[in-house]
């Protein structure tokens, strides 16, 4: 991720929460090809806890690009309203 001008860490927010791996790598493809990049938070605990399902991994964007990366989900018929729990 790169950071702000002044070095500091851009603020990010949480654009969808899933459990599903194949969702997770299609969205960061999808951001991917409109510049957007993605970073996938709790992947190791998600793994950690086994296939419970308990933790779902987080995809992140940078503030900046939330409203445009809400608008390829919207596109792609993804609710990223409400977290796609599997």
């Amino acid at each position: 991720m790169t950071p702000l001008p002044n070095g500091n860490p851009a603020p990010m927010i949480e654009l969808l929460r899933t459990n599903d791996p194949v969702l997770i790598s299609w969205l960061r493809a999808l951001l991917a090809d409109d510049g957007i990049e993605a970073i996938i938070l709790d992947s190791h605990m998600s793994v950690m806890e086994g296939s419970i399902s308990a933790i779902p991994r987080r995809v992140m964007v940078r503030d900046e690009h939330a409203a445009r990366a809400r608008r390829l989900l919207d596109a792609a018929g993804i609710d990223h309203d409400r977290s796609s729990i599997v």
